[in-house]
């Protein structure tokens, strides 16, 4: 059973070019974290990084930590980028039963919706210009931050989400 749906998110850095932080989402330096978002409730409960993205992909970083601490069994919801662990432990497009896509397909909109939201603090929306040994507890402010949004006022929208195994 899912019990979070699972992405990884770039936030651009100020840095001179440097393969391991090229990011091609903006074609530029950044960062890479991993965000678990609970399925039912909309809350975030997990995040891991920073990583660099020219040398961590969304898998690699799931593997490294998440997916360790699974139970035998769980799953979690995630978008192509976790093909790779695919079906067990990831359910990902293309690994899920015909009448479940629409459902699913919600679920990993839900969790671009929270992305997003990171992305509302001008420090991760614009290019970080500070100390990059600094950007983790940034990054932890944020996630604190926007999950009070979440709580006070401006939730994540709900979905509906059963276990089809």
């Amino acid at each position: 059973m899912a019990k979070l749906s699972v992405d990884g998110t770039d936030f651009q850095i100020a840095m001179n070019y440097c393969k391991g932080f090229y990011s091609y989402k903006f074609k530029k330096m950044g960062l890479r974290y991993e965000v678990g978002v609970n399925i039912l409730t909309g809350s975030i409960c997990w995040w891991h990084g920073p990583k660099p993205p020219g040398e961590f992909n969304d898998n690699m970083i799931f593997k490294e930590a998440l997916m360790g601490m699974l139970e035998p069994g769980e799953r979690v919801e995630a978008d192509l980028g976790y093909k790779p662990s695919a079906p067990t432990p990831v359910n990902c497009p293309g690994y899920e039963v015909p009448s479940r896509r629409e459902m699913t397909a919600r679920v990993r909109l839900r969790h671009e919706t929270c992305n997003r939201r990171f992305k509302r603090w001008g420090i991760l929306k614009d290019v970080y210009r500070h100390d990059i040994f600094d950007h983790q507890a940034v990054f932890s402010a944020v996630v604190c931050m926007t999950q009070l949004t979440f709580e006070n006022g401006e939730p994540l929208f709900a979905v509906e989400y059963e276990d089809g195994e």
